[in-house]
């Protein structure tokens, strides 16, 4: 299939996507995941490189603008929340992935380890996409779940770079220029915007794009992850964008309308079901070796930290898709993990991606009992 015919045939089917989810009242970033799949699989696409290369920026996109939705002083004066849960989500699952795979599915310790790893995130942007489509995004349950993915996916970066990952001599550059853009990009931004901005032609995103991309590069040559700089990028733009919502909504038009549509389907495109059919045994292990420990060491902290929406933090916390991705295309291409292992584990993060979220849109979504006053000092929350 050409690449004509194959864009075509995607833009197709984010159109669908988007009919069904708002006939259904899904978020559109899981309908497109489960879209990805059913597609891949029928027409037997193979993910092209344009596709991989759009779907990698899409994801840099929704990981900047996550940050640029987090409420840094709250995130400070609530560190405990956010940490707490965030760590606890890292852990949980990492080590029990880890001991299942070792020891109970014989893999090799950099193996479980990369399993471990690839199955203990959140996924930022399910996270992301479904507080902005909800409106949650400014609550303070959506500040909080923000904050302790944030965590979450630190901690498993972190330990990607430290268990597995050798930075190159680019590392230097790699780290001048996050520190440059992270401290220089809002006060460039307090000059370009009023005088280049309010356009058709957008400079203003454009200029937000080049930093994205200059990281992403930089990233690359030190054989590290742009996602983590480009997170703080966003966490220090976030008082801007707070004074100057028309830009942040223009983003928003450009992500969602054409670039995150591809970075969800390029996830599901990937899982392939035949090679999954035959070790659906193995998926149910690996399936349940994540979900369990993330559901019964998030909860408790999220009964006293976001009640009464602990059940609903709870299941988008368990969510895995950007990051899980990430680690588990490492072990790939580096020889840690075989085609068999990586599908099963690219299967139960897309998964944990799908599931999650439909139960928590479907059966706990917050409703208007959420408006809260943000800018007020909030005493941790009774038990259900």
């Amino acid at each position: 299939m050409s690449d004509l015919a194959i864009a075509a045939l995607l833009a197709g089917t984010i159109l669908v996507a988007s009919t069904i989810s708002v006939e259904l009242g899904l978020s559109v970033a899981l309908v497109e995941l489960v879209a990805g799949v059913v597609v891949g699989n029928a027409a037997h696409i193979v993910v092209p490189s344009w596709l991989s290369f759009i779907g990698s920026f899409a994801g840099i996109v929704l990981t900047f603008q996550a940050g640029a939705e987090v409420d840094v002083p709250q995130l400070v004066r609530e560190w405990k929340a956010s940490v707490s849960i965030g760590l606890v989500s890292f852990f949980a699952p990492f080590g029990v992935v880890a001991l299942v795979t070792y020891y109970g599915l014989d893999w090799s310790r950099r193996q479980a380890e990369i399993g471990g790893l690839a199955l203990s995130t959140t996924s930022l942007a399910v996270v992301y996409a479904v507080l902005v489509e909800t409106g949650l995004n400014r609550e303070l349950v959506g500040k909080r779940l923000m904050s302790a993915t944030f965590v979450t996916d630190i901690a498993t970066v972190t330990g990607l770079t430290v268990l597995f990952l050798k930075p190159t001599i680019w590392i230097v550059p790699f780290a001048l220029a996050s520190l440059v853009l992270i401290f220089g990009l809002p006060r460039a931004a307090r000059m370009f915007f009023p005088r280049y901005g309010n356009r058709v032609i957008e400079p203003e995103i454009k200029l937000v794009f080049a930093c994205l991309f200059v990281l992403m590069w930089l990233g690359q040559r030190a054989n590290s992850q742009a996602a983590l700089p480009v997170f703080v990028l966003g966490l220090s733009m976030s008082r801007f964008f707070a004074s100057h919502r028309l830009e942040q909504d223009r983003m928003r038009v450009v992500s969602f309308a054409f670039l995150t549509p591809f970075f969800f389907l390029k996830g599901g495109l990937n899982v392939s079901t035949s090679a999954l059919w035959a070790s659906l045994g193995i998926l149910g292990i690996l399936f349940v070796a994540k979900m369990a420990p993330k559901l019964l060491s998030v909860y408790p902290l999220a009964r006293r930290f976001t009640a009464p929406h602990a059940a609903f933090t709870t299941l988008l916390m368990s969510t895995g898709l950007t990051f899980g991705t990430i680690t588990s295309l490492y072990g790939l291409s580096a020889g840690i993990i075989d085609r068999s292992q990586f599908s099963l584990l690219l299967a139960v993060v897309v998964l944990s991606a799908v599931v999650p979220t439909a139960i928590a849109q479907r059966f706990y979504q917050p409703g208007s009992n959420v408006h809260r006053d943000l800018t007020a000092p909030v005493a941790p929350a009774p038990a259900d």
